[in-house]
């Protein structure tokens, strides 16, 4: 029986991955790895950086019980197949437009034909890691959102994300979907705090954590914050309630900043009729790894694979 499964995080300047031990369904700790990966580099550099990363997770454990590889892959992917589709208006990795993953890594780090590589939407592998050991675990239904870069999001209901049905949007996300005249992931992710402390203050700022920074002392910064929760309750509510569901987990680097936004969002929440308990992410990124490590778990296999086409 094969009881570890690398899970991999792909994010836009790093890989993150490590070993998960299935039978216990913990983090091999000693497996913990993180590389920076230049995602303008050529295709070449590019997996080279994420076979050393893989290669050191791998290490940590007996390589005869390694069931194989799960990456948590943003978008434009083909989960089904591994093949990239990433084009010049993501800004990145896109010189592994068209490649077949798994055709590339397997040989770099020597896998055997029974060690397989599978893939899952970054955001959907966050979900499905806090539906299984994290804050959605005592819970059927959840949604849980990534707030950074960019608005991730998924629906899972008994474990399972759900992609293809009429209580969720189309895709099981919702960062495509209007709200305020623009499409939602211009209005939950950095992009639209930077521009609306420069709007509100005339000033600039690198980013949410120097907002953050300022918020004691900076009215401008308060309002933001107390506007950013209004909208995203707003905005969340009627697909909580459609859902059905019984907790909303966030993570993503915003995320770090609940504390200021928190209230807002409750009461957006409730005012909506969506009152539902709101947790932010004890597991953090390594609730990707262990989502996307999930795929090796048969059971969860069977029921996922054939809604990879539909991501």
């Amino acid at each position: 029986m094969k009881k570890f499964a690398i899970g991999a995080d792909i994010g836009g300047s790093h890989i993150s991955c490590a070993a998960i031990d299935l039978d216990k369904k913990t983090i091999v700790e000693s497996s913990i790895t993180t590389q920076a990966v230049d995602n303008q580099a050529s295709a070449k550099v590019i997996l080279d950086s994420w076979t050393a990363a893989l290669n050191r997770s791998i290490t940590a454990i007996e390589a005869h019980e390694l069931a194989g590889i799960g990456f948590a892959m943003p978008g434009p992917f083909n989960y089904a197949q591994g093949i990239a589709l990433f084009t010049h208006e993501v800004a990145k990795y896109q010189n592994l437009h068209g490649i077949n993953v798994s055709e590339r890594i397997k040989p770099l780090l020597h896998l055997k034909g029974e060690c397989d590589v599978r893939y899952l939407n970054d955001a959907t592998s966050f979900a499905v890691g806090e539906a299984w050991l994290g804050k959605a675990s005592g819970v059927r239904r959840s949604m849980s959102i990534t707030l950074g870069t960019g608005f991730g999001s998924a629906f899972v209901d008994d474990g399972i994300p759900v992609v293809a049905r009429e209580d969720v949007p189309e895709m099981g996300c919702v960062w495509y979907l209007p709200f305020q005249g623009k499409i939602a992931d211009e209005s939950f992710s950095t992009r639209w705090f930077i521009k609306q402390y420069t709007v509100k203050s005339g000033r600039q700022a690198a980013g949410v954590k120097e907002i953050a920074d300022n918020f004691a002392n900076d009215p401008v910064a308060r309002d933001i914050f107390i506007e950013f929760g209004t909208n995203l309750g707003t905005f969340l509510a009627p697909c909580l309630k459609k859902f059905d569901a019984e907790a909303l987990v966030i993570g993503g680097n915003i995320a770090a900043a609940y504390n200021l936004f928190g209230s807002s969002l409750g009461t957006s929440l409730a005012d909506h009729a969506a009152a539902i308990p709101v947790h932010v992410s004890d597991l953090k990124e390594n609730a990707a790894l262990i989502g996307s490590a999930r795929l090796f778990d048969e059971g969860f296999w069977r029921n996922v694979k054939p809604l990879l086409a539909s991501m």
